[in-house]
């Protein structure tokens, strides 16, 4: 069951490339379709946090998109990587989804460069 569990969770980074704001998005609203599609349980988001000054822009973007699908019941939920601990009820339920989260190496770093979209 653990080799299972390891497939279900996805990453991938948006910053690769430097794209526009609008070319990220394309490629998340591309990302979450194929992680459907392949019965992922978890995708998690490389989208920077705007170290460069110019605002973490694509952060941003992609957080507005994404609570908007969770409004209308399109993901399960999302989880911000500064609130991926244990400490939090989200991050425990997502666990019971994907055991793999437990060995993420963003657990409890409080990275905000990153965020967990359930499935």
């Amino acid at each position: 069951m653990a080799g299972k569990s390891a497939l279900k969770l996805r990453e991938i980074n948006l910053e690769l490339g430097k794209p526009t704001v609008d070319q990220a998005m394309k490629r998340l609203t591309l990302e979450l379709n194929q992680s459907r599609s392949m019965h992922c349980a978890v995708l998690k988001i490389i989208h920077g946090y705007g170290s460069s000054g110019t605002g973490g822009k694509i952060r941003t973007a992609s957080r507005r998109y994404l609570s908007d699908l969770k409004k209308r019941g399109e993901v399960r939920d999302v989880i911000p990587g500064e609130a991926f601990s244990i400490f939090e009820e989200a991050t425990r339920q997502a666990f019971v989804r994907c055991d793999a989260l437990r060995r993420d190496e963003d657990l409890d770093r409080y990275n905000n460069g990153v965020t967990f979209i359930l499935l």
